[in-house]
């Protein structure tokens, strides 16, 4: 059973996703959060596998309030929910540490997958998401280098994979240091600045898949 808590501003929305949540087989609605500062309260109280996170909300927004769960709660999956699907919206979030980024557009069965991806340690985007991190976040974000090794590039499709640096160090079997090391010399060879940046690359050259 997958635990959610569900964060959104309007009261209809919110009322309306609890609803929706509640017909999805294997996923069970942990609370409701009318800002970002209430999904971090309803996270420290435990029990919960994912936040569906909206980005704009009174305050404490959905950004910082992802950022605030990802550093305190490892476990916890962060996804976003938002109408907002420009370049600026999807790099703080994924800078923040947001696991998967959907549209409100998305239906029950999309909504339902992503939250299975997303917990399972998985990243899930929007089409329209997947495209804008495929052509390139900002003008400046091109990647500037190559070369490379195996363990980089496999560290870079973990992150790709919305995994963090302890997930990563698990899977492969070495310590956090020697992940940030990894990670830090990719971010140099390719040109990134920050985690977004690295998902665009990895996209773009065949890393990771858009499926």
């Amino acid at each position: 059973m997958i635990r959610v808590v569900v964060a959104d501003d309007q009261q209809v929305v919110r009322e309306g996703l609890v609803a929706l949540l509640g017909l999805i087989d294997g996923v069970e609605v942990a609370g409701a959060a009318a800002n970002g500062a209430e999904a971090v309260d309803l996270v420290a109280q435990g029990n919960v596998d994912v936040v569906l996170m909206d980005l704009r909300m009174p305050v404490l927004d959905g950004t910082q309030a992802t950022a605030r769960i990802t550093a305190g709660y490892p476990d916890v999956a962060v996804l976003v929910l938002t109408t907002y699907a420009d370049d600026a919206s999807i790099a703080n979030a994924l800078r923040a540490g947001a696991r998967g980024y959907l549209t409100k557009d998305a239906g029950r069965a999309e909504i339902g997958a992503a939250l299975r991806s997303t917990a399972a340690g998985q990243s899930t985007f929007d089409p329209e998401v997947t495209k804008r991190l495929v052509a390139g976040l900002s003008p400046s974000s091109d990647a500037t280098g190559d070369g490379l090794t195996a363990r980089e590039t496999e560290v870079l499709r973990l992150i790709a994979q919305g995994l963090s640096n302890a997930e990563i160090a698990g899977k492969l079997f070495i310590s956090e240091a020697t992940v940030k090391t990894h990670i830090n010399n990719t971010f140099a060879k390719i040109g990134a600045r920050h985690r977004a940046e690295a998902v665009r690359y990895a996209f773009r050259n065949g890393i990771a898949s858009e499926a």
